[in-house]
């Protein structure tokens, strides 16, 4: 594709790493590059990138996950009335660009990426929705990348809604950014 990405080979499995090539070349694309891409843009699926830059391509979730992130997302507006909410929020992190599912942004944090594609330093609160097809590794490693960019919690939402906080300590009873929050997500 002149002028753009194309996907040559996928892997197997459930995250897909694919091989781009980037005008005729097979190189890595900065973020702003892969934002930028038509054919990247046109595609329903998510994209992330791995830290050489590389583009990672996942299938859509199912409306399942899809509901519990709105719902976390509209809880989080509702429950804290300054800062934030994003879905799919692009974070640098040492293993690439991950799209967290919801976070939760102050202001201040909010204010300190004013034009840019991307956070370089993570929302406070950070939140995965649970897929059957997740492993605890996997949330283990989203984990210590938000932490790492300094996250103040993360959060994950179970494949039945029930809510899990943690700070850089472990496992908290409650969130203490945002205590009010329900332990279990009801969509039904």
């Amino acid at each position: 594709m002149p002028g753009g990405a194309a996907v040559v080979k996928q892997d197997e499995g459930e995250s897909h790493l694919a091989t781009i090539l980037h005008h005729g070349q097979k190189t890595p694309m900065t973020w702003a590059e892969i934002c930028e891409d038509k054919f990247l843009n046109s595609i329903e699926w998510r994209v992330e990138s791995d830290r050489w830059g590389n583009v990672v391509i996942t299938p859509p979730r199912s409306s399942r996950h899809g509901e519990y992130q709105s719902e976390v997302g509209a809880l989080l507006r509702e429950k804290l009335n300054s800062g934030r909410v994003l879905t799919e929020c692009p974070l640098q992190t040492s293993e690439g660009v991950k799209a967290i599912d919801v976070a939760w942004a102050s202001h201040e944090r909010r204010k300190s990426k004013p034009h840019d594609p991307l956070f370089l330093v993570a929302p406070e609160i950070c939140v995965e929705v649970e897929s059957p097809s997740n492993s605890h590794a996997e949330f283990m490693e989203r984990q210590r990348l938000c932490f790492e960019q300094g996250a103040v919690e993360f959060w994950i939402c179970g494949l039945l809604g029930e809510m899990t906080f943690h700070d850089r300590t472990g496992e908290i009873p409650a969130s203490e950014l945002c205590p009010v929050f329900p332990k279990k997500i009801e969509l039904d």
